[in-house]
């Protein structure tokens, strides 16, 4: 039992003096017992000692090839262990010495956790890389405008380059991920700008705003709950509808503008009442309005449109049944201002003729109102500069009338009897017979005393 604890060099020596020259002698005796031949002898011990030295020889062969296999595993250990190190871009691991020294086994044991602990780091490593990675796939993928079901394809083929895993690696991929996310926000606004203005101008042009965003895309609609649609595509056709309507709103305030006028001016030709012009005094409020100061929900709707034009058409009709009853009241202002002022009347064949007009539809109503505006504008101008000589004028005339009368009084015999209000007409006498004197051309003479 005691030989199990010598060494390796004198355990065999001590093996072959003991065990097996014991049986050595043991061999020898039963040989000479027998009388083996002494040539016999000696190839037994011959294959003995070649049996010795093959069993040796297989032990020492797979001795080296247990050494060989600790050198290999010892140096894929560090070839691992340094290229984790480059791949994560560290330089060492602390508490892990530059040098090892010990045997292989001790060497390789000492190896192994530190790789362990550099094999977690890269897995943790990788899944950071795996997940900004990701990241970014899906909002490029959402700015490309892909659908989810696509990006859910190409989510499954995220590769991550394990031989560059540093932190700088990483800090740029954070630094792309933060600018698409940037980007998205961005898009975001914008799409969230251009559906604010579709809300606002349908509810000025009276549209359904859902309609024409779902008609863009779907997407852009918060009922059908899917993920916004921010590709340059749809940016552009947002853009486009609210250009579309941006025109269709400046149209129909053109429109309302056109029919605010006439409206306006149907209403002074016909002298319409105050009260009557209120229903449509919505429309008439556009005149002074662009198309950017104009925001009140429903204001240029199809129906309010056609309900001006529908006045329009019906002052229109009136227009033409009552334009003989306008013309002849301004005829005959015209008329009064002219015999006032004894001023020349327009002759009645003119008058003839602009009624035919006015039947036949050959002349425009509002400009044959005007004319005459002006006509009964330049009388009333040229009576006001009339004015001082008809008053003298008409005193003229006054004083001849007392003249003449005077002259009937200084002719009636009995114009001194005391009648019945014979001295209303010696007053009248008195003054006529001064007013008389103010008249050029006359003299008491020639009306007599009185």
């Amino acid at each position: 039992m005691g030989s199990f604890q010598t060494p390796i060099g004198m355990r065999s020596s001590n093996l072959l003096e003991t065990s097996c020259g014991y049986l050595l002698q043991e061999l020898q005796m039963i040989w000479n017992e027998v009388g083996q031949d002494h040539f016999e002898r000696e190839k037994v011990l011959l294959d003995l000692e070649q049996e010795c030295l093959e069993v040796y020889r297989k032990k020492v062969d797979a001795a080296n090839t247990s050494r060989a296999r600790l050198h290999q595993e010892l140096a894929e250990a560090e070839a691992e262990f340094t290229h984790l190190l480059l791949s994560l871009g560290e330089r060492s691991l602390p508490g892990r010495p530059e040098k090892m020294a010990g045997t292989l086994k001790e060497q390789l044991d000492s190896i192994t956790p530190a790789l362990r602990e550099m094999r977690l780091r890269k897995e943790e490593r990788v899944n950071q890389f795996r997940t900004v990675q990701g990241q970014i796939q899906k909002i490029s993928a959402e700015i490309a405008g892909q659908s989810e079901s696509e990006y859910d394809d190409l989510s499954s083929d995220i590769m991550v380059n394990e031989n560059d895993l540093s932190l700088k690696k990483l800090e740029e991929y954070q630094t792309e991920l933060q600018r698409l996310r940037n980007e998205k926000n961005e898009r975001l606004m914008r799409v969230e700008q251009y559906i604010d203005a579709v809300h606002k101008l349908s509810s000025i042009l009276g549209t359904d705003s859902s309609m024409v965003i779902t008609k863009v895309h779907p997407s852009l609609n918060d009922l059908c709950g899917i993920t916004k649609n921010i590709s340059n595509g749809i940016l552009a056709k947002l853009n486009s509808t609210v250009e579309s309507l941006d025109e269709e709103k400046l149209k129909r305030l053109d429109k309302l503008h056109h029919l605010g006028k006439a409206l306006t001016n149907l209403w002074n030709l016909m002298d319409t009442p105050y009260k009557d012009r209120q229903s449509f005094s919505h429309v008439t409020g556009l005149l002074s309005l662009s198309s950017a100061e104009v925001s009140d929900p429903g204001s240029l709707t199809l129906n309010i449109i056609q309900q001006a034009e529908a006045e329009v058409r019906r002052l229109d009709h009136l227009k033409a049944s009552k334009m003989k009853e306008l013309f002849f009241k301004k005829q005959n202002e015209l008329k009064e201002i002219c015999n006032k002022s004894h001023m020349e009347i327009p002759l009645q064949s003119e008058i003839d003729n602009l009624i035919n007009l006015i039947n036949s539809g050959e002349i425009d109503h509002a400009d044959l109102l005007m004319s005459m505006d002006q006509q009964i504008s330049r009388a009333k101008e040229e009576a006001s500069s009339r004015m001082t000589i008809m008053e003298k004028v008409e005193k003229w005339m006054l004083a001849r009338d007392e003249e003449r009368w005077l002259e009937e009084y200084s002719r009636d015999e009995n114009r001194y009897s005391v009648s019945r209000g014979a001295h209303k007409n010696l007053r009248r006498a008195e003054r006529a017979r001064v007013l008389v004197n103010k008249i050029p051309g006359t003299s008491p003479s020639n009306v007599g005393r009185v």
